[in-house]
This record gives C-alpha cells, sequence and structure tokens, in this order.
C-alpha cells in the first residue's frame, strides 16, 4: 500500500512539473528584482557611501527618519500622494460602477461588445505613449485650448499649472482604467438570479428600480472587496503617469513618493535618505494593506490563507 501511495505522489509531481517549469521565470523575477534587493534596506540606518559599501558605511541608527520627518517637502509629497491616490480610487471605483450598470442594461450584443472594446483599450497602453498625448492634448496650442478658445477664453498652460495638474493626473487615470475596473462589476451582475428582475418586473418595476433594489445590492460584496484590496495602493500615486508628466514648475502638486525617492535616490545620489523614505511608505502600505485584509475578511467573507 505505502509503495502505490509513494508511486502516486511520484506520478502527481511529474505531472506537476510543466506547471512549475511555467511559474519559474515569475518567481526568478521576484527573487532578483524583489527579494534579494531587500538586503539594501539597511541603507536607511546608514550614513551610505558606496566606495564603503554596505558593511564599511556608517550606522546612524533613525537619523534618517528624523531627518525626513523635518523636511517639510516630505509632509507636502506624502499629502499630494494621499490626496492623488484617493482621488483615483474613488473616481475610478465610481465611473466603473456606472459604466457597469449602463453597459449591464444594453441589450444590442454587437453595440456592447463595441463599446467594451473600446473602453477597455486605454488600459493596455502604457504611460509613455499616453504622456505623450496628454502633452499635446493640454499644450498652450493644443485641441483643448483651440476649443476653449472658441468660446472667448484665453489658452491656458495646464502642463505647469499647479492649478490644473492634478486635476489632469486624476482625470487621466479615470479614463485609462475604468473601463477595464468595471470587468469585474460586470462579472459580479451576471451571478444575479433573473428571476428577481422577472418578479420586480411583474410588480411594475421600471428599470431605474431594479437597478437601485436588485442590481446595485447584489454587487455591493465585490464593491467592498474591491475598495479594500486597493487600500494597500494608497500611497502609491502611479509613478509612470506622473514622472512622464509632471515637470519641477508641479512639484508643488504634483510630486508623490515614488517621484520623491527616485529624485532622492538616484538623481541627487542621496541613497540613505532615499532608501527612509520608500521603507516608510512600504511599512504604512503593509499595515494598510493588512488593514485591507481584515475589512474584506470581516464584511465579505475574503480570506487569502
Amino acid at each position: 500500500m505505502a509503495k502505490v501511495k509513494k508511486n502516486g505522489a511520484a506520478h502527481t509531481s511529474r505531472s506537476q512539473l510543466p506547471y512549475h517549469l511555467m511559474l519559474a521565470p515569475g518567481m526568478l523575477f521576484l527573487l532578483l528584482f524583489h527579494i534579494v534587493p531587500m538586503g539594501g534596506l539597511i541603507m536607511a540606518f546608514q550614513n551610505y557611501v558606496p566606495i564603503k559599501g554596505l558593511l564599511g558605511s556608517d550606522f546612524v541608527g533613525l537619523k534618517n527618519f528624523q531627518r525626513l520627518f523635518r523636511l517639510p517637502t516630505f509632509w507636502n509629497v506624502l499629502k499630494n500622494t494621499v490626496v492623488i491616490s484617493v482621488s483615483k480610487l474613488v473616481l475610478v471605483t465610481l465611473a466603473a460602477i456606472v459604466f457597469a450598470l449602463l453597459l449591464n442594461e444594453c441589450r444590442n450584443l454587437k453595440f456592447k461588445r463595441i463599446i467594451q472594446t473600446t473602453v477597455y483599450l486605454p488600459h493596455f497602453l502604457s504611460w509613455v505613449i499616453l504622456a505623450v498625448m496628454f502633452s499635446n492634448l493640454f499644450s498652450y496650442t493644443g485641441i483643448i485650448n483651440q476649443l476653449a478658445g472658441l468660446f472667448g477664453r484665453e489658452p491656458e498652460m495646464f502642463m505647469i499649472s499647479n492649478q490644473w495638474f492634478r486635476k489632469i493626473l486624476i482625470g487621466g487615470e479615470v479614463w485609462k482604467e475604468f473601463g477595464y475596473s468595471a470587468i469585474v462589476y460586470v462579472a459580479a451582475m451576471t451571478n444575479i438570479d433573473p428571476t428577481l428582475y422577472e418578479a420586480a418586473g411583474m410588480d411594475g418595476a421600471n428599470r431605474l428600480k431594479k437597478i437601485l433594489y436588485i442590481t446595485l445590492p447584489g454587487i455591493v460584496p465585490t464593491i467592498v472587496l474591491m475598495t479594500t484590496l486597493n487600500m494597500g495602493k494608497i500611497l502609491s500615486g502611479g509613478f509612470d503617469q506622473v514622472f512622464n508628466l509632471y515637470s519641477p514648475l508641479v512639484y508643488q502638486t504634483g510630486d508623490i513618493i515614488d517621484t520623491y525617492v527616485y529624485r532622492m535616490g538616484l538623481v541627487d545620489l542621496q541613497y540613505s535618505n532615499g532608501t527612509a523614505v520608500g521603507l516608510f511608505k512600504s511599512l504604512i502600505s503593509f499595515v494598510l494593506l493588512v488593514v485591507s485584509y481584515k475589512l474584506a475578511d470581516k464584511f465579505v467573507g475574503y480570506r487569502v490563507f
């Protein structure tokens, strides 16, 4: 019996070998670019000098963090990150829900597929490409200013204006991601029992009432789940987008933690301070991630382990 069990286990291992091989490149990427570099976190507690290396640089304890928290620019960057991230999360979620509701009410399947494909497409475009498009649209001689000029408005320098830049970041993210984010809500709507709609129709409920009393309550667990799972991204304002669109003139409202770390660590060569900022962000994100999973477990019963 033991021999049969042993042979069965060996057969199972061999049958799973292709799946492990498929997983290997991703695990190697994770190891090389995420696990191994964590050894560099020690720089946050050192006065790091490249020529001395990690083992030879002087240990300074928490002085880098104390210096960091005294910088007014850091708190401004933190505020920008939270405002931009929370605004993106809320508006993308709202836009995705509204779009999913409208799509769910569409009865023309061909038109529905065309709209879905068109709206999903921006998600797959890089911000390197989209930044060029946005820069042209919002330039001083761009289409937006030309259209505004038809109504007698003076041209605006949108991309270097602290009044407009943050709004462009948030609006651009909503336009790019709401369609793709709606996939989850559309899928959740397909799981709602169709007999509920039939019963509501027999009772005289119109489309709006069906949405308010059947569709929305039916997707509330999905909304709660997606929102709580995204809480861990509150301190990630979208490096690709900001880095490709911002300039020193809009640091006041557009600079986020990731771009701040990039400039401090790789441009200004303040390796210890840049690592301290990155470690601070990672710790807060970890706490938010744990809290979000606790909330997801409490409200919708979602558990990873």
